[in-house]
């Protein structure tokens, strides 16, 4: 048992030594809309959905590492900030609209990532603010 224990320990270390993505590509066309909107985004959002990942000291430990790339490189695929406005007018108002969709759901933030950043948690506020925000782009959502 304890051999088992060493070799998978050792595993682990030398697992560390494997580079992980954690790269921040240069922001190409942000999303533009208001300052108390942004701040929302940017605190609850932008880690996943954005170039301007903060990458915690966590990120830097195998398995963590992996996961989180990987939740990053998804979140960015699925909707980027950091390049919103290479999007049409219109995907750029299905995606807002969608936002807010994930946001009524309960799926985001998501609640494993509130767990360690309890700072992106939406109030009721947010969440108003997200709404009419989505409001004024669902006309167009279709």
């Amino acid at each position: 048992m304890k051999r088992i224990f060493f070799i998978l320990v050792g595993v682990l270390l030398v697992l560390q030594f494997f580079p992980i993505d954690r790269s921040n590509p240069p922001v190409k066309a942000e999303i533009q809309t208001s300052a108390e909107t942004k701040e929302i985004l940017k605190r609850s959002c932008y880690d996943c959905h954005s170039n301007e990942t903060v990458w915690p000291t966590y990120s830097y430990i195998f398995p963590a590492s992996l996961l989180i790339s990987h939740h990053v490189e998804e979140g960015r695929e699925e909707l980027n900030f950091s390049e919103f406005g290479l999007l049409t007018q219109k995907k750029q108002n299905k995606k807002i609209y969608e936002i807010w969709e994930q946001v009524e759901e309960g799926e985001m933030p998501p609640k494993d990532y509130l767990l360690l950043h309890p700072n992106a948690r939406l109030s009721d506020k947010d969440k108003e603010i997200l709404k009419q925000w989505s409001d004024r782009f669902s006309g167009d959502s279709e």
